[in-house]
C-alpha cells in the first residue's frame, strides 16, 4: 500500500488529478480512525483528515523512495489533532475504536465485546505515549521506524517505549483476568 501510495503521490505531483483521488481513497479511512483516537469526535476527525490532505497538497513535499508517505501523513494528522485539542482546551484520552462484528453467534459476540471493553479500559489506564505507540503499531500496522517518525523518536527509543507499553498493558490485562489466549 505504501509503495502504491508513494507512486500515486508522485503521479499527483506530476499533474495527475486522478492520483490525488486514489490517495484520498487509500488513506482517508485510516487517517480518520487515527485522528478520532485523539479527538474523540467523528466530525472533527473527518475535518482533520481533510486538513491533512490539504496540507499534503499545499506543501507538495518531494518524498524519495526511502521516505514513507504513510508516516508523513500520520505525522501531519497527529499535529493537526494536537492543534485541535489545544484549541478545544480539553484533552480527551486516546481511545480504541470498537470493532464492528459482522457475523457470529450472540454468545461469542457478547464475550468478544466484553473482552474488547476490558482491553479498552486497560488501554485508557496507560500513559499517553504508551497508548500512542500501541495504536500506531498494532491498530494502524506501522513499523517502529515509521511510528518513530510520527512521534519524533529514534528507532531505539521506540523499541524501548513499545516494550514498556506492551509490558504495562499485559500487566493491566492480567489484573483484569484476561490472558494472552483470550486475545487470540
Amino acid at each position: 500500500m505504501s509503495e502504491m501510495g508513494l507512486a500515486h503521490y508522485n503521479d499527483y505531483l506530476k499533474g495527475d488529478g486522478d492520483a490525488l483521488e486514489q490517495l484520498v481513497r487509500t488513506y482517508s479511512d485510516a487517517l480518520i480512525r487515527y485522528a478520532y483516537c485523539y479527538v474523540q469526535d467523528s466530525t472533527a476527525a473527518e475535518d482533520i483528515m481533510e486538513d491533512t490532505i490539504v496540507t499534503l497538497i499545499m506543501k507538495q513535499k518531494r518524498l524519495n523512495d526511502g521516505s514513507s508517505l504513510r508516516a508523513y501523513l500520520y505525522r501531519i494528522a497527529r499535529n493537526k489533532s494536537i492543534d485541535y485539542l489545544r484549541r478545544q482546551k480539553n484533552h480527551v484520552p486516546l481511545q480504541d475504536v470498537e470493532n464492528i462484528l459482522a457475523s457470529g453467534d450472540l454468545e461469542s459476540a457478547y464475550s468478544m465485546r466484553a473482552r474488547n471493553e476490558a482491553v479498552y479500559v486497560c488501554m485508557q489506564a496507560l500513559p499517553e505515549q504508551y497508548k500512542e505507540v500501541l495504536q500506531l503499531t498494532y491498530f494502524e500496522g506501522l513499523s517502529l521506524q515509521s511510528a518513530g517518525r510520527i512521534m519524533h523518536r529514534s528507532v531505539k527509543q521506540m523499541y524501548n517505549l513499545h516494550n514498556r507499553a506492551k509490558s504495562a498493558l499485559k500487566e493491566l490485562l492480567i489484573r483484569e483476568g484476561i490472558s494472552y489466549e483470550d486475545l487470540q
